[in-house]
């Protein structure tokens, strides 16, 4: 008896034809005649009578079907968990990250991770933590690196580091290094500020610390690029709030600082949706990464 055969018993009992049962098959009707006489020869059971172009199926058939079902379940477990096997899977894995963290953090981290998966199908995505998260729900991404505070129900979240966010303003004159000052939180009220857009997780922590600060600013122009960020605060647009790591080693015209007695920090973390069978590479892709990003901080 062959898996084949069991295939075209429940075929053709969940089928209105023939013809139907064996185009599900990609296989002749023909094809599927002849395996379900091997079947019935093989069992020494009658399992169809024909009533003109009816094939009707007999309660022998019925109960095979039963024991077909089970077997035909349990292929289809075997077949995922071998699915599963981070070795062997190279199915897509769909990351999703900020672009300060895939510029600053993630370099090394990926190389590592493509020797450790060399049949990895890796696709990154570069989007705001919000539209991550929304994207983690709709299951278009396997793994997400965001910024928190995030709830959700539906996401699973592994804490990885913490980030300082630094004050950055124009230097009367070209500096080299990334040399961390101090400034009076009174120097930042009313300062012409550039900022990440509204509605953004990154804003909504940069305008709860001014606002527990008690101070005021206007807000002359918003990005979501860091870069474009520095390079305004660069020539003299004013002041913004960045990533330190996005300001190590910079060798531009800025001013580097913290606000005195006052400490602002993001926290980054991996998420993941919460489902019934996780996918292992995924897991196994999170763990991963943790410890990398580990060895970096």
């Amino acid at each position: 008896m062959e898996i084949r055969q069991l295939e075209s018993l429940l075929a053709v009992l969940e089928s209105p034809t023939m013809t139907r049962a064996a185009e599900s098959l990609h296989l002749s009707p023909a094809a599927v005649s002849l395996q379900l006489q091997s079947l019935a020869s093989e069992l020494g059971a009658e399992l169809f009578v024909r009533s003109g172009r009816k094939l009707t199926p007999t309660p022998a058939a019925l109960r095979l079907a039963e024991h077909a079902r089970v077997v035909s379940m349990r292929l289809k477990q075997l077949k995922q968990e071998f699915a599963d096997d981070t070795a062997l899977d190279a199915r897509p894995f769909h990351f999703a990250t900020g672009a300060t963290t895939l510029i600053y953090r993630l370099g090394r981290p990926f190389r590592m991770l493509r020797k450790r998966y060399p049949r990895l199908d890796l696709h990154v995505t570069v989007l705001a933590t919000e539209e991550i998260v929304a994207g983690l729900i709709d299951r278009q991404f396997d793994l997400g690196l965001i910024s928190l505070p995030v709830r959700n129900d539906n996401l699973r979240i592994i804490p990885l580091f913490e980030e300082e966010l630094l004050v950055v303003r124009p230097a009367p004159h070209r500096v080299r290094g990334s040399h961390i000052g101090t400034i009076q939180p009174h120097e930042l009220d009313g300062a012409p500020f550039l900022l990440y857009p509204k509605h953004s997780n990154m804003r909504f922590m940069i305008d709860h610390f001014l606002d527990n600060l008690g101070l005021k600013r206007r807000v002359i122009m918003e990005a979501s690029d860091t870069e474009a960020i520095k390079g305004l605060v660069e020539s003299g647009f004013g002041y913004s709030i960045l990533p330190q790591y996005a300001l190590k080693g910079s060798k531009r015209s800025l001013q580097i600082m913290r606000v005195a007695g006052h400490r602002l920090v993001r926290s980054q973390a991996l998420a993941t949706s919460i489902v019934a069978r996780p996918r292992a590479l995924t897991e196994s892709v999170a763990t991963f990464l943790k410890e990398a990003l580990a060895d970096t901080t």
